[in-house]
Order: C-alpha cells, then structure tokens, then sequence
C-alpha cells in the first residue's frame, strides 16, 4: 500500500464520520418522528392512547363488572381492591399483588444500580404472570382475578375462588439466605370444569436496567432455557424473536440480564411452549420477555404443581449451586473458548480470589500467569521471525534475479531457500495461533464476570462497564459518546507492539501498514467494554513487549545467520524427507509454472 493509497482511505474514512455526524437527524427530530409515528398507529387503530401512570399507589379499586360476568367462571374473584403484601430475607424483598396472586416485583438486597438505587429486577404494570384455564367453556385468565392472602411466616398462600370446595392456590415460600422462592399452583376442585388434557402459564415482564450502558446489558441479556434431556440454549440478543420449544419437556426458562437472572423452575417440566424477546425503546429498559408454556392436566381432585423461581446474579458460582445447570447462563464463549474459561481460567481466578486482593491486582497475576504458561510459544515465534528477518537479504536477491512478474517462480525460490536453510516459514504464525484461543477467551471471560461489577481501581470506578475518560454529549459515529481512557491506552500499546513487531520480521509493503489498522478498529470496537477487558489487553501487550525484550537480548542474529548458512551447507543426503505438506505443495507449484508457460 503506498502512501497515495493511504492518504486516499484515510480521507475516505474522514468524509463517511463527518456525513454521519453532520447529516444525521437531531434529537428533538427523532423524538418527533416517533411520536408521528406512534400517533399514526393509534389512529388507524382506533383507539385512544392509554396515558402511562408512573404513580404507585398501595390500593386500586377495580371499574364496575358487568352482571353477567360476576355469574360466570371465578365470578366472584372479577372484583376487589388491589393490595400488596411482602416477603423479605437476607437477600431478597419481595413484593406480591392479589390481583393476579402474582409475583408484582423483586428487590436484590446488597446490590444497586450504576447510579446507586435498589436494584429492582421487575415492576409495575407490565409484569404479568398467571394460567390461561379453559372453566365451563370461558378462557379465564389468572392475572384478571382477585385472589386472597393469607400469611404465615415466609410463606404466603394466595386462592381465587371458583365455588364451594372449588379454587386455585399459588403457595410462595420463601427461606433464609436463599434466593430461591418455592412456587406451587394447587387446583382444587375443578377436575369438572377445567376442559382439556392441559393448562397454560403466561409470564411477560420488562426488566429495567441496571448497568451504565444499556448497549452493554442488550448485548448480554436474552430468554434462556434448557430441555429437560438437553443442552441450555437462549433467543437471539440482538433482534426480536419469538421461538417455539416442541423438541422435548422443558425443565427451566429464565429471563437473563447482563448480571442479574429471573428464571423460573418446573420440577415436573413443562410439556412444550414459547419465548419471545422484544427490544423496547422506552428509556431505562433492557429487555421485554414473554414465556407461554403448557403443563398437564389430569383431572384430578387436588392437581398440584411444584415449581421454583430464582431471583439473583449472575455469578457463576451461585447459579451453579442451584443446580439444573442454571451457571450455563453466564456466556463464556463459544467452543473451545468456554471450555478453557471455566476448567482453566475460572479456576485460577477463584484461586487468586480467596486471597481478597483487590480484583485490579488479581487481573495483573492472572495476566502474569498466562504469560509465563504462553512464554516458550512466544519464544519460538519470536525465533522464527528472526530466521527470516535473516534470510531477508536473499530473499531480495531472488526476487530481484527472477523478477517480480513471475510470483510463481519466486515462490519456488522462496521454498528451495527455506529447505536448504532448515527454515519453517510458518514457524512464526503456528505459536501465535496456538496462543489465539487463550487471548480470546478472555474477551468473553471478564464482560462477563460478575465479581469485577462495581469494583474499582486506580481511576476506573467501575471494572465491569467502561470508564470515562472524555464525554463528548452526543453519540459520534465509530467511537460513540464517550472515551475510554484504558482503551486508548491499549490501542497506544497495540501500535507500539505492531511497530515492534514489524521491526522484528522485517515486514514491508501492505503487510507493514495493516498492522496498524487493526489498532484503530479496536480503538472503535472495545471503546464501549469494560474496562477490566482493556485493562487485562494493556497488561499483556506490556507483558509481550517485556518478553520479546528479553528474548532479543537473548537471541544473537550473528550466531542465527551462521546457523542457517552451516544448515545450507549440509548435503542434499543429510537432509530430511519432504513431509507429505511439502511435496504438495511442490507440485502445485510446478504445476503453476507449467500452466503460466
């Protein structure tokens, strides 16, 4: 690439930003455009917009029923006064409404959001969960009953009333130091009227956020769940989807943010059903989620449906101790990459962790330690950059002699060169791609990584989202709307690692320049990242710089030239049989040069 060339893409990239900048609507544009929008589809539809009532009010008394309806299914359970009542230990506060028997919101005792209020997983109105029952003909919805509480200690029993002998029971319970809430359905008396071999549950909630960055939370937050014979799986985290689960029983779905989890538990598993995940634009929320799922239905006297829910983090740790595999939430990455984080890295972590070092020390050892494990591949890769940067000079003979519009031929040359110098030229690469699934592995390890949330160290208040060097006010195309001071250190040290690096293999040409464009590209990418993602990058680019150091003091260009010069003086009969790679390749190299003449 020569230097036109460069000037010409750089200037490119310079006129793509400003038209982003410049000609993208403003803010008051695109809240009107929306609002347009909304209105337009209120009135095709015919309807008047609801108006949304932030106020939380302990008590509502339900509009008039009609008569017949008070005659029919759950009659009497159409109408009352919506009250709350709680449930609190150590580690949860829960909150239940008697319209719907349900679930109304969850607090997390010990955590807060980013701007330091409870941290509220769900709440409010858009928080629905309750059976879909086919009674005497009618679909009856749960959510739109009254129920009655009763309470007793940490368990709370909530019944709607059909008739005489004849209700659905929801019993909550709720133990000490336990973030798990025992949940059984108890139909009583209905094996009459409940029509069909099964019943429906509904559950649709909006979780809320609670990191700084809501691209963040989007980017790991999804439905999950797990076939009762099966591997977990979840819906996509980018798009709105909806998918059916017909493949088998399902024993568990959660509703997954970044670090906090709602999942609910069926210990005789659900027949099949449905996820959906919707991304809202309304601000301060991550995800909508809705679960539509079918249990059996026997007809007996007393049906009873035994369930769990679990409200808490997403620390690897504690969901593995819940058992059914709930830990398989926490994205480690994809084969191999998972397997390395949590048989390797996650161990070694754990180690350093019991320590209570402060979690910025405890990323340097951890960084330490992958250095020193990696140390004989990077000094062998280093080696074999410097055989080349040796035989350079010949290679530019033979590409002068032969001529540079015979590549063919060259490479012919190249190969003969390298054989008789006992040279791999891939002995450079091999070792770099050897270290590749460790590096990466870290890239889904630390984002994911519950214990670094709100951790600080040194200026970075915050290890587990990113720390704000410079915010600019408005979202800038490429780099967004702010700086990550940690990031741009690690791009600075990539660039002087890439410089280093060329220095050492003698790389000239395009391959001298793409080097530093990739940099720039991750200045863009992990700008958004956490900061302990950057910090561990920064660390292991010093750590290499540091390495490659040593190793150059370590490593006598003179002794390596006279290495491959005695190699090349070796007889034909000293040397080794063609691997089968090698004469392959020789052949199609000849057929190449027969083919051009």
């Amino acid at each position: 690439m020569d230097r036109n060339t460069f000037t010409g893409l750089f200037l490119i990239m310079i006129i793509l930003a400003g038209s982003f900048y410049f000609f993208k609507p403003s803010e008051a544009e695109i809240k009107k455009a929306k609002e347009t929008e909304r209105a337009d589809s209120i009135k095709k539809a015919g309807v008047v917009a609801p108006k949304l009532d932030t106020t939380k009010t302990a008590a509502v008394t339900q509009p008039a029923v009609d008569s017949l309806a008070l005659k029919g299914p759950f009659g009497t359970a159409l109408t009352g006064t919506e009250q709350n009542v709680t449930l609190e230990n150590e580690n949860l506060l829960i909150t239940f409404s008697n319209k719907g028997g349900k679930i109304s919101s969850v607090e997390i005792k010990g955590q807060k959001t980013f701007n330091g209020k409870p941290l509220i997983l769900f709440d409010g109105n858009q928080n629905n969960f309750g059976l879909n029952l086919n009674a005497a003909g009618k679909v009856v919805n749960t959510n739109d009953l009254f129920f009655k509480p009763t309470k007793a200690g940490n368990t709370l029993t909530m019944r709607a009333d059909y008739g005489a002998n004849a209700y659905v029971e929801y019993v909550y319970d709720l133990k000490g130091l336990s973030n798990k809430v025992g949940f059984n359905i108890n139909l009583v008396g209905l094996q009459q009227v409940i029509s069909g071999n099964s019943i429906g549950l509904n559950w649709e909630t909006v979780l809320l956020q609670q990191e700084k960055s809501i691209e963040s939370e989007h980017r790991y937050s999804a439905p999950y769940y797990k076939y009762l014979d099966g591997d977990v799986n979840h819906l996509s985290v980018s798009k709105d989807e909806k998918e059916d689960l017909a493949k088998g029983k399902i024993q568990w779905f959660s509703f997954k943010q970044h670090f906090f989890s709602a999942s609910l538990i069926a210990k005789q598993a659900f027949e099949k059903g449905s996820l959906e995940v919707k991304i809202p634009t309304a601000p301060g929320q991550v995800k909508f989620y809705g679960a539509h799922m079918q249990l059996p239905y026997a007809h007996t006297a007393n049906q009873v449906y035994e369930m769990e829910f679990y409200f808490g983090t997403n620390k690897f740790s504690a969901l593995k101790a819940q058992g059914y595999d709930l830990e398989q939430q926490v994205d480690m990455g994809y084969w191999p990459l998972k397997y390395i984080n949590r048989f390797i890295v996650l161990p070694v972590f754990n180690f350093l962790n019991s320590f209570g070092w402060n979690y910025g020390l405890i990323i340097l050892v951890l960084t330490i330690l992958l250095k020193v494990a990696l140390s004989p591949l990077t000094y062998k890769s280093y080696l074999s950059m410097a055989k080349m940067r040796v035989l350079k000079p010949e290679m530019d003979e033979i590409k002068a002699k032969v001529g540079e519009d015979n590549p063919t031929l060259v490479q012919q040359e190249y190969l003969k060169l390298y054989k008789k110098a006992g040279v791999n030229p891939l002995g450079g690469c091999l070792p770099m791609v050897l270290q590749l699934p460790l590096v990466m592995a870290f890239f889904f390890f630390f984002p994911n990584l519950f214990e670094l949330r709100g951790e600080s160290f040194l200026w970075m208040k915050d290890l587990s989202t990113y720390d704000e060097f410079i915010r600019f006010g408005v979202k800038l195309p490429f780099i967004g709307d702010h700086l990550s001071l940690m990031c741009v250190l690690m791009t600075i040290s990539t660039l002087i690692m890439t410089y280093f690096n060329n220095q050492v293999s003698g790389a000239t040409g395009q391959m001298k320049y793409i080097g530093y464009i990739m940099p720039v590209i991750f200045l863009g990418v992990l700008n958004s990242y956490p900061a302990g993602l950057n910090y561990y990058y920064f660390l292991a680019n010093l750590m290499t710089f540091g390495q490659q150091f040593l190793i150059r003091k370590m490593v006598d260009d003179e002794k390596i030239h006279a290495l491959i010069q005695q190699n090349k003086a070796r007889p034909v009969d000293e040397k080794k049989k063609k691997s089968k790679f090698q004469t392959r390749l020789d052949d199609y190299m000849r057929q190449q040069q027969q083919a051009k003449k």
